[in-house]
């Protein structure tokens, strides 16, 4: 049996694909008189199914090699274009992750999106979305990765789009769309570059390809950084970081994934390229650049947020740049637990975000209040989720700070100062919501607001207690992926003894910054000019996409309206004076049409004679200068 599941493992991301099917006669309107839920239902069940079958895998392979299941797609000539899975410890690690949380989000559903007309199309775009996070996860084919990112992106337009209704959510697919398409553009280019170097490339194969081609400083250096385009797009790294913000007019369910796993998807295909993202200087330090820019301007970006959602995305954006940075440093084994910490982490902090919002009808943080004794399980999974998410010790966040610090790992005071930063910023972020959501007095929005039902507590408890269990996933990490090796040094460096103690007190100085600060609907905007400027750049996102508007906006829009005008006036006008002289001639030839054959032999002799003559003219001119010149 065990045999049978594991030479058919790579059927598991087609559970959900399944799952995502058997909706349609509900979505479709087909099936109405039992209503949506058994739509759901289904949808749960096949995701429940994958998540058996990935476990039961996962404990097969763990500790042993990595193998490969390839099928070939296309051969023609010399051509060979290959699906290639891969079966290894890490890759359903993932696999799992991404299952686990669907399972718990998509349960979660159940209770968020109960009174939703449209409950059977919301499960059947999570079945194709959970196929796509899922077939990512255990690929290791470039060309398969690619059409998943492209099948990712398209299931996060429809996600977000989901209540069309609503110009905002229409703007905000639009734009989540765009942008990803951005990354994912220049990444093809820089799959199709490296495809020309060694046909058929796996991530698996990269290793070798590195240490067997030598390419020019130039073009590895331009390779590198199309590579990472993707990622940050995916990711929601600067500049393209401004669709995660506005991803989150889409129903919360969906921005729980998004902004847990989606993310981290995005990153894990930039660890899968790291033998190729950093073969050159130029890109490895472009990874380093775009993570710290993203790190610190999101983590200010997030401490002036009123609405929930909006501050916890930043917050996301922030993480990824620390997984990116570790990416650059060649870190490879920080960045997946980074990545596996805060995808449980932040998940959590969604479902108790979402809770909040579903029984006050509300996401603007300065009219609530008082809700920690009406809503207990909420209070206590949002106050897990946030204690993992900023190295309160001894969750998992923590422990990963440490094993990055404890003298390992080649690292500066730079990077120490960056980290602490982010820490502290998004403790201050995360104590500011959970003081002015939970505590306190009740307001007008939140005096009658009840715990949330079985559907919603159930997947949150469950997910606090794996926030909980996530403490030992440092510590048993014993997988080796970094290329390379930890330093073996007898006596740790001076930044190594007080790196832990520091970015315990950047968490507890957040913590104290955060309890000081007064967020009320009166104060919600200051009246003072220096601090409201402060606080409308922070809110407003740095102006980011003011600056597009006044830079590639306009420039597009000024190149369109050029080629418009050249295809108005320029084209049209030689293919309408084209058109106007053939009318013209006909007009003037259908005079000479006289009946007589005479005239009709004149015409052609003379038309002969014209065109002989031009053609002897020339040669004649040729023989007369031979001769002149003899």
């Amino acid at each position: 049996m065990t045999d049978f599941l594991f030479e058919n493992s790579w059927i598991i991301p087609l559970y959900s694909l399944a799952g995502a099917v058997l909706t349609l006669p509900w979505s479709l309107g087909i099936i109405r008189k039992t209503g949506p839920r058994p739509a759901a239902y289904f949808n749960i069940l096949m995701t429940l199914v994958g998540f058996i079958h990935g476990s039961l895998i996962f404990n097969l392979i763990w500790k042993t090699e990595a193998q490969q299941f390839v099928f070939h797609w296309l051969q023609v000539a010399d051509l060979d274009l290959t699906l290639s899975i891969e079966i290894s410890p890490v890759s359903f690690g993932a696999l799992e992750l991404v299952t686990g949380i669907s399972l718990l989000v998509q349960i979660y559903a159940l209770g968020y999106m109960e009174k939703d007309w449209s409950l059977a199309r919301f499960f059947a775009l999570m079945g194709f979305f959970e196929t796509s996070l899922a077939g990512l996860a255990i690929s290791d084919g470039l060309l398969l990765s690619y059409c998943l990112l492209e099948a990712l992106t398209l299931s996060t337009y429809l996600l977000v789009g989901f209540w069309y209704a609503q110009p905002l959510v229409v703007t905000a697919a639009r734009d989540a769309f765009l942008t990803k398409r951005v990354g994912d553009i220049v990444l093809l280019m820089g799959i199709v570059a490296l495809s020309t170097y060694g046909q058929g490339l796996s991530f698996s194969q990269l290793d070798t390809w590195v240490e067997v081609n030598q390419l020019d400083s130039t073009v590895a250096a331009f390779l590198g950084l199309a590579l990472i385009a993707g990622p940050i797009g995916k990711c929601a790294q600067f500049p393209l970081n401004l669709w995660l913000d506005e991803a989150m007019e889409g129903p919360n369910p969906a921005g729980i994934i998004r902004n847990s796993i989606v993310v981290s998807a995005g990153a894990y295909v930039l660890i899968k390229l790291e033998p190729a993202t950093t073969l050159s200087p130029v890109s490895a330090s472009a990874l380093i650049l775009i993570g710290t820019v993203t790190a610190i301007g999101t983590s200010l970006m997030a401490i002036a947020q009123i609405d929930i959602k909006r501050a916890l995305s930043h917050s996301t954006s922030a993480y990824m740049g620390l997984v990116f940075i570790a990416v650059g440093l060649r870190q490879v084994d920080i960045a997946f637990l980074l990545l596996f910490c805060h995808a449980v982490s932040k998940a959590l902090l969604f479902m108790s975000a979402g809770s909040v919002i579903l029984t006050t009808s509300n996401q603007n943080v300065t009219e609530m209040g008082g809700l920690w004794s009406r809503m207990p399980a909420t209070s206590l999974s949002f106050l897990a989720g946030a204690a993992g998410l900023i190295g309160f010790a001894p969750l998992g966040m923590f422990w990963t700070y440490q094993r990055w610090f404890s003298g390992a790992w080649d690292v500066d005071w730079w990077l120490l100062l960056i980290v602490m930063f982010v820490n502290t910023f998004s403790a201050i972020n995360l104590t500011r919501l959970f003081r002015v959501i939970f505590l306190g007095k009740p307001k007008v929005k939140t005096r009658r607001a009840p715990e949330v039902p079985w559907q919603m507590a159930v997947p949150m408890v469950a997910l606090m207690v794996v926030t909980i269990l996530t403490t030992f996933a440092p510590l048993k990490w014993s997988l080796w992926l970094s290329p390379n090796t930890p330093l073996a040094l007898e006596q740790p460096e001076l930044i190594n003894q007080y790196a832990v103690p520091l970015l315990i007190a950047s968490g507890v100085l957040g913590c104290v910054i955060a309890s000081t600060m007064k967020v009320r609907k009166a104060w919600a905007r200051s009246s003072n000019l220096t601090l409201r400027f402060f606080q409308d750049l922070l809110a407003y996102d740095f102006y980011i996409d003011k600056l597009y508007e006044v830079t590639v906006i306009a420039a597009v829009s000024t190149v369109a309206k050029f080629t418009s005008w050249v295809d108005r006036y320029i084209v049209d006008g030689a293919v309408n004076l084209v058109s106007i002289a053939t009318i013209f001639s006909s007009n003037a030839l259908k005079y000479n049409t006289t009946g007589q054959s005479q005239f009709y032999l004149a015409t052609i002799v003379i038309g002969i004679g014209l065109m002989l003559w031009s053609m002897l003219n020339g040669q004649w001119s040729i023989v007369t200068n031979y001769w002149s010149s003899m």
